[in-house]
């Protein structure tokens, strides 16, 4: 049996299967309800049940004391009935709560030459609420922050995924590969950004991810998969040669699994066997695509790629109000993302 729920004043509409929660039933269809814990503690997924029943098997309902009868919190409920539910959904990154929490180092993977995944838990029954394809901030001892990129999708979020490219020089990521231990605690800041999805549009997108600018697109393509979304995407990954495409086997694999998804690599230095693209990667993606104008393109990777690709697609007519980016640097003296 299912249940049908839909939100006031805006109108949405979501299935709850039985026994699934409320709140997890809506992230699962992509419906932006707000929340913190997901345990029951905070309250920030607190809404007002205007019609409709539920019920609480876990009993975690610690935030409801001392709250209206009407108060209904959504990590928790089940529905017994359909239900009507007054809430502010979150359907801009700005209307996201920022926060600080320490987190522990659950996973440390060395995933090529220069690049190595951390996965990262926030304490027991504390959730980072986050739009795919936004970042966070590392808070260092000494005041200094270091932003990287989400990697995983709002979805799946037990554990937060980070991509990190060690650089020369680069003194957080030289402690990262060299001397930090699982286990390690750290504290975070997010989540950041407004690179994110723009899921009431129609157009055929494009994604390109410059090196480790592959990790926020990864999240924007995951949760696009997860929801849904069946309109025609692309991935393009541009790197230097063939060892600096971690995790290939990933995207290879969705491209299998949901036929509107197709993958490019391209390789701007390409080893002798290499019989795929070459050269700069937006200029692969004119050559397949001379009507960019018609889609909605996402960029991620170092500043001078994501200039050469908002210039390029610019000059053959794509508006700015359908190309969105996220650029970062790799320098060793720079604060933002990858040092």
């Amino acid at each position: 049996m299912s249940f049908k729920i839909r939100t006031e004043p805006a109108g949405k509409s979501f299935t709850v299967e039985a026994g699934e929660t409320v709140l997890g039933a809506a992230l699962r269809q992509g419906i932006g309800l707000p929340y913190g814990c997901r345990d029951g503690k905070c309250g920030s997924c607190t809404a007002e049940l205007l019609a409709g029943t539920v019920a609480y098997p876990d009993g975690k309902t610690q935030a409801l004391e001392g709250q209206p009868e009407t108060a209904c919190l959504t990590c928790q409920a089940v529905p017994e009935t359909d239900l009507v539910l007054g809430v502010a959904e979150v359907e801009r990154a700005a209307e996201i709560e920022v926060r600080t929490l320490p987190c522990r180092v659950a996973e440390k993977t060395v995933l090529n030459h220069d690049v190595i995944r951390l996965r990262l838990k926030l304490p027991e029954g504390q959730r980072l609420q986050f739009f795919a394809g936004q970042y966070m901030e590392f808070l260092l001892r000494d005041g200094r922050r270091r932003a990287f990129s989400i990697a995983n999708a709002p979805h799946d979020d037990a554990l937060m995924e980070l991509h990190l490219r060690r650089v020369p020089g680069g003194e957080f990521t030289d402690y990262v590969f060299d001397e930090m231990p699982e286990r390690s605690i750290l504290r975070v800041h997010g989540p950041l950004g407004t690179f994110v999805l723009r899921e009431a549009s129609e157009r055929p997108m494009i994604f390109i991810g410059g090196g480790t600018g592959f990790a926020p697109i990864k999240g924007l393509l995951e949760h696009a998969f997860h929801v849904g979304i069946e309109r025609p995407m692309t991935l393009y990954w541009g790197v230097r040669s063939r060892r600096d495409l971690y995790l290939p086997e990933l995207p290879e694999r969705w491209a299998r699994e949901h036929p509107g998804f197709r993958y490019v690599p391209v390789l701007s230095e390409p080893d002798a066997d290499w019989s795929g693209r070459t050269g700069y990667v937006h200029e692969a993606v004119l050559e397949d695509h001379p009507d960019v104008a018609d889609y909605d393109v996402y960029v991620s990777g170092p500043p001078v790629m994501v200039e050469a690709a908002r210039s390029a697609f610019e000059a053959r007519g794509l508006g700015m109000d359908h190309i969105f980016s996220d650029a970062f640097e790799y320098a060793a003296d720079s604060p933002r993302k990858g040092t």
